[in-house]
């Protein structure tokens, strides 16, 4: 039964995002965006690109993630979707983890897939293109938990927008450190799985601590 709400609600939310694909697509079009109005605003030197492309392009990927972040459970809370899931006989947890899934492939995944073109738009030497991939890969997911949890806590608030930034940017704070460390390591020429491998076990926390956060906070808003 576990198992069953894990999937049906992945199947739910990724079906849900492809009828909406104008709304699932602006997190990376605002990435694609963003990377083009850089070289317009910093410098188009090469060297002084490479030198900012790893904090930027985790800076943008924090940014895209956080944009879509605050509609994970909206849409449910106002459809009474969210009322059936909490009252549904499977663990809450599940679920949970079912939505945050489908919101990393659909968030997540293509602001990865699509890095190695923004990283040679900003200058990035190509030794830095696997560990810049492996980084965002783990870090998006990471991002996503985290920013659910804030989105559960907020998901009653009319704008919560605001709320939800002030409370998940500090928590995405070590996520950026060491993604960009792990792609600056690379560009450097040391070996960079240190970084990744301390992001993987953050990850591995996330995965276990944060959807049984955001099945208390869902129903702690659902009961006042």
């Amino acid at each position: 039964m576990s198992n069953i709400g894990f999937t049906a609600y992945l199947k739910r939310d990724l079906l849900l995002s492809y009828r909406r694909l104008g709304e699932a697509a602006s997190p990376l079009m605002f990435f694609l965006l963003v990377s083009i109005l850089i070289p317009l605003g910093v410098s188009p030197d090469p060297e002084r690109l490479a030198e900012l492309a790893p904090g930027m392009m985790w800076v943008m990927a924090l940014l895209a993630t956080l944009l879509s972040t605050e509609g994970l459970f909206a849409t449910d809370h106002q459809d009474g979707s969210l009322e059936q899931m909490l009252i549904a006989p499977q663990l809450l947890a599940l679920p949970v983890l079912g939505k945050v899934t489908a919101h990393w492939l659909v968030t997540g995944l293509p602001l990865t897939m699509v890095s190695p073109l923004i990283g040679l738009m900003l200058s990035l030497p190509p030794v830095a293109m696997v560990p810049m991939m492996a980084s965002l890969a783990v870090g998006t997911a990471c991002l996503s938990l985290i920013g659910a949890v804030g989105a559960a806590l907020t998901v009653s608030l009319r704008k919560g927008g605001l709320l939800l930034s002030i409370l998940v940017i500090p928590l995405y704070i070590p996520v950026i450190i060491f993604g960009s460390a792990a792609v600056q390591t690379a560009v450097d020429g040391f070996n960079w799985l240190g970084p990744l491998a301390i992001l993987a076990a953050m990850l591995c926390a996330a995965i276990a601590l944060c959807p049984l956060a955001i099945a208390g906070a869902l129903r702690l808003v659902s009961s006042n």
